[in-house]
């Protein structure tokens, strides 16, 4: 089975690819992403529409700056080509991703990406 870190290290791949079916495989059923800018996105469906949506408004690249692994989580620290930065912890249990949470500026990101302020 692998690893948190392997698993985060697939989801960098496929989120740089825009890949949302190989993403969404990642993810268990129930799983729950929480970026703390936005409402938290509960069950795997839900999750597959909040990535396509993102996908389609906006051209994203995730840059590793720092990647580690403790127990069942993956941490990931990571910058976009725009200068964005951001941080984020995937909790892995038996080879799924079950719980995410990501750190980032919404502001600036609407703002580089031309998109309206909420």
């Amino acid at each position: 089975m692998s690893s948190p870190k392997e698993i985060l290290k697939q989801w960098v791949e496929h989120f740089n690819k825009a890949d949302v079916e190989s993403l969404i495989n990642l993810y268990a059923d129930d799983a729950v992403n929480h970026q703390v800018a936005n409402e938290p996105v509960k069950g795997k469906a839900a999750i597959k529409e909040m990535f396509e949506k993102e996908f389609a408004q906006a051209e994203m690249a995730c840059i590793v700056v720092n990647m580690f692994e403790d127990g069942e989580w993956a941490i990931m620290e990571w910058k976009d080509p725009l200068g964005l930065r951001g941080c984020g912890f995937f909790h892995v249990v038996n080879g799924k991703i079950i719980f995410q949470r990501g750190y980032w500026d919404k502001l600036s990101f609407l703002k580089m990406h031309n998109l309206p302020i909420e």
